[in-house]
């Protein structure tokens, strides 16, 4: 039936008769679309493509996008927020035309007139792009962003031990990749007649920037593995009343991070540092005489005293290292030579007289023997020839041993001597302390013209004396 109407309608309006055709003519002249026109589904009827366009973006602009972390909204916003508008010239285009399919032609006019008309329009979309990138990233979401950690090795005081902290996972993550996936999010819903009202979307675990060392991080367990394996070693070198600490702080750099040995360069060097601090054999010394005179002794003639035997004591100190508990000790010193006659007695920080010493001036051909920071005991001796050349070495020198009795041997100009003797003393090349019960006195000048062959001689009581209460290794200062 209605086929039949148009038909004679568009009959009448082709003859341009009647108030019908005027009726189509005015319609057609409209800037408005007919009734029941929807367009995206919503109704536009008697509305012009200006008015449709604000309507359009009225409707674009109500559609929310919602970023999600879990179960919470960070980032909440209309798609306009974003930087995503409607390009309204091209907007408009699309809306004409739709309007001018309306009136195409009679049958189309007729159609549009009698049962309205349905389209679907392209809702063309423009992106600042700034606005975009200013708009979402880890600056403009709600909850604040949380930095993971990586494993870490730590020192508990409670074990004294390295031990590992595991890795915390954060929230961080590149911008840009959010921003890539929200783009695609954003892009599907502007994509379309007319966007959803509701989008959301949750941020994927797998963008968030991860710890670069966790705790199964095979170098970090090394490193702890090493460590614990010389933590505990701490070295502490005695001197008498002194010490010095070897501990952690240093051991830990000599470690070679590579296979978790031991640098035995490091140790030498130690060790050398270590001698040359607390030497004092063949080192030059300065001795404060009974009578308040400082006399200096020359390395050369300075043989009392201790020597750090380097490679001996670089050997022990890595055994203690490695032995990886604390150790508390003398350094490894040169102790006697190669007759077993020691080269010191004992030794008290860098005083290695330390109060017990016997001292002989050749001036004054007197002995002092002081014990324990006190004066013990003291004598006139007579030392050795000084018209014939026999005279006493001056220096500092260990007592070697003691014997009694015992026979002194030697060459002079009558081809040989033996003399027996109740207390000898040595202590340097073939000179020492003892009795000498031929002389009637002692002092004075006697050593210029009827001095020893070398020796120092005591009368008997001195001897016996100095013999009962001295000990090898006293040092023995002549000068």
């Amino acid at each position: 039936m209605w086929k039949g109407i148009i038909i004679s309608l568009a009959a009448l309006l082709a003859a341009g008769s009647g108030g019908t055709g005027i009726y189509l003519k005015l319609q057609a002249d409209t800037d408005t679309f007919f009734n029941q026109t929807t367009i995206n589904g919503l109704d536009v009827s008697g509305q012009t493509p200006d008015e449709v366009l604000a309507l359009l973006k009225d409707e674009f602009g109500r559609s929310s996008f919602t970023l999600k972390e879990g179960d919470t909204p960070v980032l909440t916003g209309a798609l306009p927020d974003f930087g995503y508008t409607i390009n309204e010239q091209v907007q408009l285009e699309l809306l004409s035309e739709a309007r001018s399919i309306q009136r195409s032609g009679l049958e189309q006019l007729v159609k549009s007139l009698f049962y309205g008309t349905t389209f679907s329009v392209e809702i063309p979309v423009t992106v600042d792009e700034q606005q975009f990138l200013s708009a979402v990233n880890a600056s403009t979401l709600s909850s604040p962003r949380i930095a993971s950690q990586d494993a870490q090795m730590v020192f508990d005081d409670a074990s004294g031990s390295y031990a590992i902290i595991p890795e915390t996972y954060g929230t961080e993550f590149d911008d840009a990749v959010l921003q890539n996936l929200v783009r695609i999010q954003l892009d599907m819903a502007a994509d379309g007649d007319l966007p959803p009202a509701e989008v959301s979307y949750e941020i994927p675990e797998e963008i968030y920037l991860k710890p670069a060392v966790t705790k199964e991080d095979a170098s970090l367990n090394f490193l702890a593995s090493t460590y614990n394996s010389y933590c505990h070693a701490q070295i502490t070198y005695t001197f008498g009343t002194q010490t010095q600490v070897l501990g952690w702080p240093v051991i830990r750099e000599w470690i070679n991070l590579e296979n978790g040995t031991i640098s035995g360069e490091a140790v030498r060097s130690y060790v050398e540092e270590l001698a040359g601090r607390w030497n004092t054999r063949y080192m030059d010394r300065l001795f404060t005489t009974t009578y308040g005179d400082t006399i200096s002794f020359p390395g050369s003639i300075n043989e009392y005293g201790y020597t750090v035997n380097q490679d001996a004591e670089a050997e022990q100190l890595t055994a203690d290292i490695l032995s990886n508990t604390p150790v508390t000790r003398e350094p490894v010193y040169y102790y006697s030579n190669s007759y077993g006659n020691p080269f010191f007695l004992g030794r008290d920080g860098y005083n290695d007289l330390n109060g017990t010493y016997v001292e002989i001036s050749i001036y004054a051909q007197h002995l002092w023997f002081y014990k324990n920071h006190q004066l013990f005991f003291e004598s006139d001796v007579v030392t050795g020839n000084a018209s014939t050349g026999t005279v006493t070495s001056t220096g500092c020198y260990p007592l070697a041993y003691k014997e009694s009795p015992s026979v002194l041997r030697g060459a002079d100009a009558n081809g040989g001597y033996e003399t027996p003797v109740t207390y000898w003393m040595p202590f340097h090349e073939g000179q020492g302390m003892h009795d000498a019960t031929w002389r009637g006195s002692f002092g004075g000048n006697i050593y210029q013209y009827s001095g020893s062959h070398g020796c120092v001689n005591l009368p008997y009581y001195a001897a016996e004396t100095i013999y009962n209460n001295i000990q090898a290794g006293t040092a023995i200062i002549i000068y």
